[in-house]
């Protein structure tokens, strides 16, 4: 039996902090994913992503399980690790194409700004779900 809870604001548990639902579900990320982007790339962890796509040297297409409703969204990524010795967070990260279905990213390597795979790369998109 399926169940449905109508509500317009959210409270803490003392029935402080009230916050309005449409703030909640328009300011939580669509999409969210943490993953190897060295060798064979590989998902770590994630919400709302059904696969990867190798571009190419720090290029790379994550492919939504469910679509956005538009291309007018945000979205913030980070990289850390080049594989190195120095891993650390060394790089710049991008974003472009169509991000209703996907989100082509790609990273480059601060020092000499040429594309870099990374260890672990991060990809977050907010804008509201089709």
């Amino acid at each position: 039996m399926a169940s449905e809870l109508r509500v317009n604001t959210l409270k803490d548990a003392a029935g402080n902090n009230s916050i309005a639902t449409s703030f909640v579900a328009g300011g939580s990320a669509k999409v969210r994913c943490l993953f190897n982007g060295t060798g064979t790339i590989a998902i770590r962890e994630s919400f709302n992503s059904s696969s990867l796509t190798d571009g190419g040297t720090g290029i790379y297409k994550v492919n939504y399980t469910n679509n956005t409703s538009s291309a007018d969204t945000v979205t913030t990524g980070s990289n850390i690790g080049d594989g190195s010795t120095n891993d650390r967070t060394n790089g710049q990260v991008g974003a472009y194409g169509s991000v209703t279905t996907a989100l082509t990213y790609f990273t480059t390597n601060y020092d000499n700004n040429a594309y870099t795979d990374y260890t672990h790369v991060g990809v977050i998109v907010h804008g509201d779900l089709a």
